[in-house]
């Protein structure tokens, strides 16, 4: 396995990370449980997840919790998400992803789809959702704070300047890193990498390989890159990539964004851009409170 610095932190973690929502859309619960308990016995030891995952069942967070018994939740570093923008709400939600997730504590907590313009300002008002991220941390519940979002690396910017203006700093940011992102409403060149995350759609455009985009993320400047495994064969093709992988030079990456620059341009591969398919605050704006 290949293992990166999580930012600051002093943590070290696998260059794959498990994402919890397609554990969540896995055949059965059985082979959710092997899948995460076979990643972890290969040395993936990042595990990703988050309160709203499968539209807010829960069956993500629930089955990594099972997986993560008889020991194995000491071998990882466990990541989950809220949606909450108060205090009250985030603080709730983080409280049920602990009881799903069967642990005490989660070692990163990323408020979740940081997808409006408006969403840092929630973030850090008074009784905002920060105030709830630090109470918890202050009592255990979690060791570090991240953002997420998908939309427009713009509102990243937003975040990450009002963050500097209040003298705050997030431990880790996730975004969209892939082939189609390189000449689209870039997320790689304007933004901090710390992780990153890819969807299976891209492969549609057939202008590239499953490997080719494993190989693109992975020589991203990220600490993690969170992949989606519902199936043991993803699991092993993530990991068959990673035992070969050699960063891919400059030129080589241009060269792999380049052939899907025209499918790119179309934005209809990259719908958590364009449109809001994949919102799911948007779907549910009581979760957002």
């Amino acid at each position: 396995m290949l293992y990166r610095s999580f930012g600051r932190t002093g943590v070290t973690v696998s260059a794959i990370g498990v994402g919890g929502s397609h554990i969540g859309q896995t055949a059965s619960e059985d082979l959710a449980v092997r899948i995460i308990r076979t990643a972890v016995d290969h040395g993936i030891n990042f595990m990703d997840n988050s309160w709203d995952y499968n539209n807010g069942d829960g069956q993500g967070e629930l089955r990594m919790g099972k997986a993560l018994g008889d020991g194995y939740r000491q071998r990882v570093f466990l990541m989950t998400k809220v949606d909450g923008r108060t205090k009250e709400l985030a603080q709730r939600q983080l409280d049920e992803s602990l009881r799903r997730l069967q642990t005490d504590h989660v070692d990163l907590l990323q408020f979740h789809e940081v997808i409006r313009m408006d969403d840092p300002d929630r973030f850090f008002a008074a009784g905002g959702a920060l105030e709830a991220l630090l109470a918890a941390r202050q009592a255990g519940k979690i060791r570090y704070i991240g953002f997420t979002g998908h939309k427009d690396p713009a509102v990243h910017l937003r975040m990450l300047e009002l963050a500097k203006q209040k003298g705050f700093h997030f431990d880790a940011v996730l975004f969209p890193s892939n082939v189609m992102d390189w000449s689209f409403r870039s997320f790689v060149h304007r933004s901090p990498n710390h992780e990153a995350h890819g969807k299976q759609i891209y492969l549609e455009s057939k202008t590239v390989t499953p490997a080719e985009c494993l190989e693109y993320a992975l020589s991203q400047p990220a600490s993690v890159v969170i992949h989606g495994m519902d199936k043991m064969a993803y699991l092993e093709h993530a990991l068959e990539v990673v035992k070969n992988f050699k960063a891919l030079s400059h030129d080589q990456i241009a060269a792999l964004a380049g052939k899907a620059r025209q499918a790119a341009m179309t934005g209809k591969y990259e719908l958590f851009k364009t449109t809001p398919h994949f919102d799911s605050t948007a779907k549910n704006p009581s979760w957002l409170g």
